[in-house]
């Protein structure tokens, strides 16, 4: 009766040691929100306008930067925008940066681009070009892999580009960009980060 009693314990316990690892890692990388739907928690507002509206950042006025309190280095970041221009909108989500120059608004690289006719391209990458897959005046989803050099990008649903060459520090902030003097008022939401260090 005992020793049945010892053996019982011993594979308990085994079991037990065996998913102890699977427990502790959680399942993988954790997706986290960036924004709350409510606040502007876990930001900070630079150089210019910006609210929380039905749910949205609606950036109101400027030329400057919604940048994350954050630093990140490699992650996947989700979100949706919608330009409120009916055309000539210009934007940006700009990422992997350390610092703004006091005589700029936004950083000289890397800006996943939300310009008319350029959404989704980043400049200083040659492979980061797509056309033809965003809806004009409706939400747009865009889904950003940055790992090391590389980076990818999954415009509402369908592979734009993947690019190589990333350059730099290899963490930085992700900032929403202003530019509504020249590129007009845009909405964001559903800001998800799932980080891959």
């Amino acid at each position: 009766m005992k020793t049945r009693i010892a053996c019982c314990m011993i594979a308990a316990l085994a079991l037990l040691t065996s998913c102890a690892p699977l427990n502790s890692k959680g399942g993988g990388p954790k997706r986290v929100a960036l924004f709350d739907g409510q606040t502007l928690n876990g930001w900070t507002v630079l150089k210019c306008e910006a609210t929380v509206d039905g749910g949205d950042i609606l950036i109101q006025s400027g030329n400057g930067l919604i940048q994350t309190e954050q630093q990140y280095g490699n992650f996947v970041l989700e979100f949706e925008w919608k330009a409120l221009r009916d055309n000539k909108w210009d934007s940006g989500v700009y990422f992997r940066y350390d610092s703004v120059p006091e005589n700029r608004p936004w950083p000289a690289r890397y800006q996943a681009n939300l310009l008319q006719g350029q959404e989704g391209n980043v400049a200083s990458l040659k492979e980061a070009r797509s056309t033809g897959l965003i809806k004009a005046g409706q939400w747009n989803q865009f889904k950003l892999t940055v790992s090391g050099t590389k980076a990818s990008l999954i415009l509402n649903g369908q592979k734009a580009w993947e690019a190589d060459g990333l350059e730099g520090p290899e963490t930085g902030f992700i900032a929403l960009q202003a530019e509504v003097p020249g590129g007009g008022q845009h909405r964001f939401r559903n800001i998800y980060l799932t980080r891959l260090d």
